[in-house]
């Protein structure tokens, strides 16, 4: 069959690690000898973000902005073990920070289900979609090592020149300061694309922060989602049949414990990281949830919603095999390119980003899996097939669906 055929580049953005390596094999297997790939490659692995001063993440940014649509492969947020391991020039920041940082917008993360992986939650009978905002907190923080005893204030300085100061600690000793920001266009940008994905998707929204202890900061995000849903969408939500509501995060993670799923639970930028986590390990796996930013602009970024698998990858290096779950980057690549095909009218590219969404599912419902999906399956008899050939099981079923 000819190659399918593409307008517009997507921008890729290759990582680190073991998913670098599954990258690669992903192209090679199962893209490559059908679509006649577009790309602007952008190198986001540790090494060459070092080499430039991070100005690569910048640049693959504003390619997203000029193109519409990206997919990006896992990469390292360096700690102190990395820079000595990386011999990095400094501490570079998370590179999705960075991107989100420019695109602004909201990460929606929701568990990829397949038959024989059923959650650890056994009442969860539908997907939970984690709505993430993508902007400020602890991904664009300003932090301080305080040396000794001293007085640490927070300041604001108006363009008018007024400050507004407050105290934050008289420092006794040695500790540790953060600062953190958000801006209300942001917060009312999440907030409208929680809504609208609630009214498309037709499920109840929930949105949850702490603003009984943060009386101004996380008060903001609930004063804002409150007023814009009054204002622009309980009407529309009350003709839609679906519900949204405010509750604390500390309640929301009891509540979800005991419901039924299908529903969209809107948190902060780190709230979300963290509890998109616990959702998709309860469903199976890490490495089985998709995860697309969407800036207010309509521009698109999709990735895996795990890290590097630095493990895997150590076990690479020394020559050993390793069964590594290449479902959520997989997904990342159909994502992209099914908004590549949507946005350009391409339909042979949006159909076979579903063929290949198809037989990556129905490899593992014929019972080939990597071997976190083996330990915790349900079918009998299963074969567990080390990183590459779960990807060469999954081209040979895409072949047959070709």
């Amino acid at each position: 069959m000819a190659k399918i055929q593409m307008k517009t580049p997507l921008v890729e953005m290759d990582g680190d690690e073991m998913t670098r390596i599954l990258w690669q094999m992903i192209k090679d297997e199962l893209l490559l000898p059908f679509v006649e790939l577009k790309t602007e490659y952008y190198d986001l692995g540790l090494e060459h973000r070092n080499e430039t001063d991070d100005q690569v993440t910048i640049d693959s940014a504003e390619a997203t902005k000029k193109y519409g649509v990206a997919v990006k492969c896992a990469t390292i947020t360096p700690n102190a073990a990395r820079m000595t391991e990386y011999n990095l020039k400094e501490m570079w920041k998370s590179p999705n920070g960075t991107i989100r940082a420019a695109l602004d917008g909201t990460v929606f993360r929701a568990p990829i289900q397949v038959k024989g992986i059923e959650p650890c939650v056994k009442n969860w009978e539908k997907p939970i979609t984690l709505a993430r905002h993508a902007y400020g907190d602890v991904y664009k923080n300003t932090e301080i090592k305080v040396p000794g005893p001293g007085k640490a204030e927070l300041v604001f300085t108006g363009e008018d020149g007024k400050e507004i100061r407050q105290t934050i600690m008289d420092f006794d000793g040695p500790g540790i300061i953060q600062g953190i920001h958000n801006k209300d266009k942001s917060i009312e940008s999440f907030a409208r694309a929680c809504f609208n994905y609630a009214l498309d998707t037709k499920q109840d929204l929930w949105f949850a922060t702490k603003d009984t202890i943060s009386k101004i900061y996380d008060h903001n995000f609930k004063d804002i989602f409150q007023d814009i849903f009054d204002k622009e969408y309980k009407e529309k939500f009350d003709a839609a049949g679906i519900e949204y509501f405010y509750t604390l995060i500390d309640d929301a993670v009891a509540r979800v414990m005991k419901a039924k799923g299908g529903f969209i639970w809107a948190c902060k930028n780190y709230d979300g990281d963290v509890m998109s986590d616990m959702v998709s390990s309860a469903c199976g796996s890490l490495a089985m949830m998709t995860s697309v930013l969407v800036s207010p602009s309509g521009v698109y970024e999709y990735e895996a919603a795990h890290g590097t698998v630095q493990r895997h990858y150590y076990k690479h290096l020394e020559g050993e095999e390793t069964s590594t779950n290449s479902v959520a980057t997989i997904f990342a690549w159909t994502g992209a390119l099914r908004k590549r095909g949507e946005l350009d009218g391409i339909t042979e590219l949006c159909d076979f980003a579903d063929k290949l969404e198809k037989a990556t599912l129905g490899t593992i419902e014929s019972g080939k899996m990597t071997k976190d999906l083996a330990l915790i399956t349900s079918l009998k008899d299963v074969t567990v097939l080390n990183s590459e050939n779960f990807i060469k099981a999954i081209r040979e079923e895409l072949e047959k669906l070709l």
